[in-house]
């Protein structure tokens, strides 16, 4: 994709705060706007401050719509700061001329081994032990203290397998000695499976026989509520759900019911609907293990992500390349 390269310098808009060495890069190319406070921006604000500007580094949770858009006439690229771009109107951005990238690849390994950590948690009731452990509960041993499930040599189910997917599998199956099965929009090649020692199932096969059921699949529209109460009576009552890929993927008042009836054991959820409110039924159960939204924050990874972003400003409004686009529009907007 070739557009001309400007002959002054644009100015961007980083719409969260970033760290400082990637902000200081940016400035050593455009006339940078900065959120340093690290508000929480309206969308009416972040169109104000957008106004002028040739590009934006967001972090996944500002829109970009066809509102936006129009009232924005200069935006050209709007660069998330996260693999995950369901705050992309991708159709309005073809249509408007403005290119939206994502951070790919940076974030897989990370993520991957925080859904190991939020699976072995919920298995082995973690959290729920060190609750009780620091209200003073713990006052003698017993055979089935805080006794979990099994997770070495167990069936671990992947829904969506994409990089992160793959990654994951390849934990279970060759770090765990699990049976790996998956489902997808696409089968995988043979290789691919072989490498991650995974089995094509379909989804109904997939919930009945999972002992662990991992969800890494991108939100969309037609993913909304992929896991509600009738999917969640098909899974086992020992199993246990983790959900690492966005909120919407999972009913959340369903599963709420779900654990509080204790038709599943229990569950390791790092995204929400609407976050960052959780819903309050998922506040009130035990069986269930909370953090907020945090499977790529590793210092070295959250510093990558914000990296790639900024390459994909400097790259795109300096040279007219884009490194790691979700869309091409057909008409770059000038």
């Amino acid at each position: 994709m070739d557009t001309p390269t400007p002959t002054a310098r644009a100015a961007v808009l980083v719409a969260r705060r970033i760290f400082p060495e990637t902000l200081a890069r940016l400035r050593q190319h455009f006339d940078v706007d900065s959120n340093d406070a690290d508000e929480d921006w309206s969308q009416e604000e972040l169109i104000r401050r957008l106004q002028g500007k040739a590009g934006v580094l967001l972090t996944g949770t500002q829109r970009v719509d066809a509102a936006l858009l129009t009232a924005c006439p200069r935006l050209r690229i709007a660069a998330n700061m996260t693999v995950g771009y369901n705050n992309f109107d991708v159709a309005a951005m073809d249509a408007a001329g403005v290119v939206g990238t994502n951070t790919p690849d940076v974030l897989t390994e990370t993520t991957a081994d925080f859904g190991m950590a939020l699976l072995l948690a919920a298995a082995r009731r973690v959290t729920e032990a060190e609750r009780y452990l620091r209200a003073g509960q713990w006052t003698r041993w017993t055979v089935d203290l805080m006794a979990g499930a099994e997770v070495h040599g167990t069936t671990l189910g992947i829904l969506g397998m994409g990089r992160i997917g793959q990654a994951i599998a390849r934990r279970g199956a060759h770090g765990f000695g699990m049976r790996v099965l998956y489902h997808n929009r696409r089968r995988l090649d043979a290789a691919t499976e072989q490498a991650c020692r995974a089995t094509y199932v379909d989804k109904a096969t997939l919930l009945r026989e999972a002992d662990h059921l991992m969800l890494v699949l991108p939100y969309t529209p037609e993913n909304h509520h992929t896991i509600g109460a009738a999917e969640l009576a098909l899974m086992k009552p020992t199993a246990v759900l983790v959900n690492l890929a966005r909120g919407g993927i999972v009913d959340d008042a369903a599963l709420a019911e779900a654990l509080r009836q204790r038709r599943i054991a229990a569950a390791g959820l790092d995204v929400f609907e609407g976050e960052p409110h959780v819903h309050p039924g998922l506040l009130q159960v035990p069986n269930v293990v909370l953090t907020p939204h945090i499977a790529s924050a590793t210092l070295r990874t959250r510093r990558a992500m914000a990296d790639l972003a900024a390459d994909n400003l400097i790259a795109y409004l300096t040279e007219g390349r884009v490194l790691t686009p979700v869309n091409r529009p057909p008409q770059p907007r000038a």
